[in-house]
């Protein structure tokens, strides 16, 4: 997939531009570019990736293109720093094809809410309809997203695009926010 077609197809899911946006499992930047066409340059985008090379060549195409773009080295799955943003800071969050690599993903999920402000929008991209595999090891099926939202503190997702995936399965975009006054631990 390339940034365009991950921009169209995440589009309907992002609720306006602006803000401070984490993505999560951010890997060399498709759907980090995708984001930066949708919230726009005035918004702030931190690109969460672990792997090393992956985060050098985003690295090196946020210098050139998009200087609203912050590379972070860190694991989402465990506690990290976004640089300048303290706590319940973010708008938004987008996890594309990144969740289905956590075992456990209820928790991981209700941690990550705890980093969005009151009522802000997270973007989950997954494959529903597909047998794991070593490319998604825990897939995470549409029906099983509105027990994770409800535990985690965010509201009844809302299923915002499918497409059949090219390795099998549906790939899903689902839209969900963080509960005024919850607590996003569970």
């Amino acid at each position: 997939m390339d940034p365009r077609d991950a921009a169209t197809l995440i589009r309907a899911a992002i609720p306006r531009p602006g803000g401070a946006w984490a993505d999560l499992g951010a890997g060399d930047g498709t759907f980090t570019r995708a984001l930066v066409t949708l919230v726009g340059a005035d918004a702030t985008i931190f690109a969460v990736e672990r792997d090393a090379q992956a985060l050098t060549e985003l690295d090196r195409w946020a210098k050139a293109e998009a200087a609203n773009v912050i590379p972070v080295a860190a694991d989402f799955t465990a506690p990290f720093d976004l640089p300048g943003l303290d706590g319940a800071g973010l708008d938004g969050m987008l996890l594309a094809n990144a969740l289905h690599f956590v075992r456990d993903a209820g928790p991981v999920l209700a941690g990550l809410t705890a980093r969005l402000r009151p009522g802000a929008r997270l973007v989950l991209v997954e494959y529903d309809r597909r047998r794991a595999s070593r490319w998604v090891p825990y897939p995470i099926p549409i029906t099983r997203l509105p027990e994770l939202a409800a535990a985690a503190g965010l509201t009844t997702p809302v299923v915002t695009a499918t497409r059949p995936s090219a390795y099998g399965g549906l790939l899903y975009v689902a839209a969900t926010d963080r509960l005024p006054g919850s607590t996003g631990r569970g």
